[in-house]
């Protein structure tokens, strides 16, 4: 622990806080907006800033910047994170701060995140006066597309950070406990596309046609064979097709088909050989069959690998909070992705999380991105102290 943080009682400033931080995550909760949408969240993270006299600039649309310099010089720069966008989905809870918008819902926990990062950000900027260098207040949009870190990263919003600290609340974990786990967490995302081109015929004569419906799902079996014949069977992969779509009458020769499917790995490098060997055996099958395909992918996010030394740190700071028997440091793998791993690839970093389950109470148990998600309320004020902490912490060390 470092002088800065014997200075203070960071704790008992958290409590001060917490009702104003429960406040705003109700708030951002009634008022979802989905990914690259997010005007009015955006505006009213600003307004917060604008009151804690922190400076800001705008990142994309829907995107924000905060800037804390500390008053003893120069020093690193850390940069905190949180994403701020919602769901497309129902909000089916029975309470007061229900979402107040048909069809959109803060399913994943993003309005805490945001909420955690203003109360972390109150504290921080009354002490700045205490620690050198300087605080970067990352409020993210379109995490959920996975279209919001790149915005930071093209931008040059993360250039000259020295680390970069996130976390996400997780209603897997009881409230109280804080998971701190190096190496891999989470999975790369790729969604990749392929059109298939035949040649339409009666069905009657398929001879005089090329029939793309068969090589598209010639393509959607073979792809299978990648990870049961291409990938070291003690790497985690995933090859899935989720959608194929062909043909326009029982009696016609289907002259074009599309696929969408998705791929998951935990490394950079498993990641670019199974997206070649993904294009590399469409085509191939397609040719089998006669027929021509277009390949895309889309690149969501990448694996996220947080760092052996701030995955470290955090777990100590961690045990700070809520004691060493309550900290977690090895979890199993999620193959959901997070595009805080575009932060991970720029800076050395590492993405915490923060229990949210109330073994009491069963609606706090519903998974992410469930009509009925729901949150124990205290972990926002773990979330926020880990966040103070983590920064000052750092730029004392």
């Amino acid at each position: 622990m470092t002088n800065i943080l014997t200075e203070l009682s960071i704790s008992e400033e958290v409590k001060e806080g917490a009702e104003e931080v429960v406040a705003l995550r109700r708030y951002f909760h009634q008022h979802p907006e989905p990914s690259l949408k997010e005007y009015e969240t955006i505006k009213r993270i600003k307004e917060e800033l604008d009151k804690l006299d922190i400076p800001y600039e705008s990142v994309g649309e829907t995107g924000a910047i905060g800037t804390i310099e500390g008053k003893r010089g120069s020093g690193k720069t850390i940069l905190l994170r949180a994403d701020i966008d919602a769901l497309e989905l129902e909000d089916a809870k029975d309470v007061p701060y229900k979402s107040k918008k048909d069809g959109l819902h803060h399913a994943c926990g993003h309005d805490g995140h945001t909420s955690a990062l203003l109360g972390a950000a109150k504290i921080l900027k009354k002490h700045e006066d205490k620690f050198s260098g300087t605080i970067k207040l990352a409020f993210q949009q379109a995490e959920e597309i996975g279209a919001g870190a790149r915005q930071f990263v093209q931008g040059g919003f993360v250039e000259g950070a020295d680390q970069v600290f996130g976390l996400h609340l997780d209603s897997s974990v009881p409230v109280g406990k804080l998971v701190s786990v190096a190496g891999a967490t989470n999975a790369s995302c790729d969604i990749f596309k392929i059109h298939v081109h035949g040649k339409s015929a009666h069905a009657a004569r398929p001879d005089q046609g090329i029939d793309a419906l068969l090589a598209a799902s010639a393509i959607t079996v073979e792809l299978q064979s990648i990870v049961g014949r291409e990938v070291n069977p003690l790497d985690n992969v995933v090859v899935a097709v989720g959608v194929l779509n062909a043909g326009t009458r029982y009696n016609i020769v289907a002259n074009h088909a599309y696929l969408e499917g998705t791929v998951r790995t935990f490394s950079h490098e498993t990641r670019a050989f199974v997206l070649e060997a993904v294009e590399r055996v469409a085509r191939r099958v397609a040719e089998s069959h006669r027929c021509t395909i277009e390949f895309e992918n889309y690149d969501a996010a990448a694996p996220l690998i947080n760092h052996e030394e701030p995955a470290r740190r955090a777990a100590e700071l961690a045990a700070e909070i809520v004691g060493e028997e309550n900290v977690i440091r090895n979890q199993p793998k999620s193959l959901g992705a997070d595009d805080f791993a575009d932060f991970l690839a720029e800076a050395p970093g590492v993405y915490a999380r923060v229990g949210t389950r109330n073994l009491e109470d069963e609606s706090t148990w519903y998974g992410h991105h469930h009509e009925k998600f729901d949150i124990d309320e205290r972990g926002l004020a773990y979330a926020t102290e880990l966040h103070v902490r983590y920064a000052l912490d750092y730029l004392g060390s």
